[in-house]
């Protein structure tokens, strides 16, 4: 249990995490080789070699299949719609039946196919990729509800399927005779929510493979169930996209609305360039490709969108159905957090998913909290002196070049990468928030300030690598130094030492809510020094 949800948890009648959205690529593995697919035709079909004849007529064939299926399920086959797709067909899903069929939509869209290349006899096979007409059939699964699963009538018939696990669970719920409330892609509320988490928990790659398995065999019948069971040419099924959902169903309105507005708050003003985006920068070592950024999206609607960007995935916090807190990440390449594409860790995917979660919620506790020093200022602010008696200067906390580091510590990027970074994608960040060139500010004094912040266990060194990795510790002392500085100290002695004189002739009634807690701090302070005896002095 993370520390977000035990701050909350009088305030939150129930909670659950589930996957959300799961989006699974289906190939057929032996047929990703050219040689395999020539010994499959010519071992149960008798036919050589594979010409680009033969692979026309099978398209032929399953877009023959298609229509005929189409006629007998009394279904039109339907072009690409404007808009979301899964808002086209939801109607159809009302009164369906379970196993129907109630959409077939055809996109063209790309994907792997088989070419073959040559004249004559001579031919040889090629996968490639292009942009063909594929099938998306719209079922109402029995056990999953809605779904579809994508084809490419194209030899070897590459696919998509897509679930959704909340469909799953009611399922299971109504079997165990629990009372829910579903809306959309979410539960409401929940008679027994430790039976509902207990039953997402045991969510098995075997679930997965036997609804997609199930469909994947109906919709390709171009091999036979001999073939299917000697040939080894069943799919196989890997992650392409996967959406994993935690769920804090507040009891009030009022309480989520003030805590969402907080949170949107202090995530745009903690150690951010700008009060409306997060520029995190881009990883500029050789192995990173995607995005390393935090943005608030969508700031025009009721509820806001937090989005932090992680390589191919992201993390997004956002409130849905009025009293549901949502924090859901989400990946396009599950190898980011160092999983395997196989739907067979579908646990280890599942654990690492939560774990993002909990340390996403412990940081935004972190930030909303103000940790308190109990007598280790001091000794931040000593030298440390080394065993073998090497002096290294203590922090100067209100130092520029320090806020500007910690500023740089304590962004959201750092988190989906376990919390690690290395010199090279932080010394970007801190230029930014100093102000300065890199001819300014080297890399050798970015490392110089990072020696000075390993003294003090506040980060570490991961040992053969050139990463280092940001401690709790450390990330609770860089969140608190720059909240005193940058929301206390720094504004309170504008105001006392330099007050903006348009500020008297404002009304109280137009004076924001926290410029009249700072002018209480003042008078508060006023009254003090007063009854100590300073003023006088």
């Amino acid at each position: 249990m993370n520390a977000f949800f035990e701050h909350h948890k009088h305030s939150i009648r129930f909670a659950y995490r589930c996957f959300d959205r799961l989006l699974l690529n289906a190939v057929i593995q032996p047929f990703q080789q050219a040689e395999r697919v020539v010994g499959f035709f010519w071992t149960y079909r008798h036919l050589y070699p594979v010409s680009r004849k033969v692979l026309h007529d099978i398209a032929d064939q399953y877009h023959n299949w298609v229509r005929n299926r189409a006629q007998k399920w009394r279904l039109a086959i339907e072009p690409d719609p404007k808009g979301r797709r899964d808002d086209f067909v939801a109607p159809r899903f009302r009164k369906a039946a379970p196993d129907q069929v109630v959409a077939i939509i055809k996109a063209r869209e790309p994907t792997g196919i088989l070419k073959a290349i040559g004249k004559e006899q001579n031919w040889h096979l090629e996968m490639k990729w292009r942009w063909v007409d594929q099938y998306n059939f719209y079922v109402n699964d029995r056990h999953w509800g809605p779904m579809f699963v994508r084809v490419c009538p194209y030899f070897p018939f590459s696919a998509r399927v897509c679930l959704n696990q909340h469909d799953w669970l009611a399922r299971g719920l109504r079997q165990r005779a629990i009372r829910f409330r579903q809306c959309s892609n979410a539960f409401l509320s929940c008679s027994d929510p430790e039976a509902l988490q207990q039953l997402a928990d045991s969510l098995t790659p075997d679930d997965l493979m036997a609804c997609a398995q199930k469909w994947l065999a109906r919709f390709t019948p171009f091999f036979t169930p001999a073939e299917r069971q000697h040939a080894g040419v069943q799919h196989r099924l890997f992650f392409a996209q996967t959406e994993y959902c935690d769920n804090l169903l507040f009891r009030r309105r009022a309480a989520l609305e003030a805590l969402e507005q907080r949170l949107l708050d202090v995530n745009r003003t903690i150690g951010q360039p700008t009060k409306l985006t997060v520029i995190f920068g881009r990883r500029i070592t050789r192995h990173h490709h995607g995005k390393l950024q935090s943005v608030i999206e969508d700031l025009n609607l009721p509820n806001p969108v937090l989005r932090s960007h992680y390589g191919h995935g992201f993390l997004k916090q956002y409130v849905r159905d009025v009293y549901n807190l949502r924090t859901e990440p989400a990946t396009n390449n599950v190898t980011d957090y160092g999983i395997g594409k196989a739907v067979e860790n579908l646990p280890q995917l599942r654990q690492k998913l939560s774990s993002l979660i909990d340390r996403y919620h412990d940081v935004q506790q972190d930030i909303l909290e103000t940790f308190v020093d109990r007598g280790q200022l001091r000794t931040l602010t000593q030298p440390t002196i080394l065993p073998n008696g090497k002096r290294i200067p203590g922090l100067k906390l209100d130092h520029p070049r320090q806020l500007a580091v910690m500023h740089a510590l304590v962004r959201f990027a750092h988190l989906a990468a376990g919390s690690t970074f290395t010199t090279a994608e932080l010394h970007p960040q801190v230029l930014r928030a100093l102000g300065h060139s890199a001819a300014d500010y080297t890399l050798g004094s970015l490392r110089y300030d990072l020696w000075k912040l390993r003294a003090k266990a506040l980060i570490k060194k991961i040992p053969h690598s050139r990463r280092y990795q940001l401690l709790p510790n450390g990330y609770q002392i860089c969140v608190l130094f720059l909240k005193l500085v940058e929301k206390l100290y720094a504004p309170l002695t504008a105001g006392i030492l330099q007050p903006f004189a348009g500020d008297k002739s404002v009304p109280s009634e137009k004076t924001s809510p926290l410029d009249h807690r700072y002018q209480a701090v003042v008078q508060a302070l006023d009254h003090l020094v007063e009854a100590v005896g300073l003023k006088v002095a």
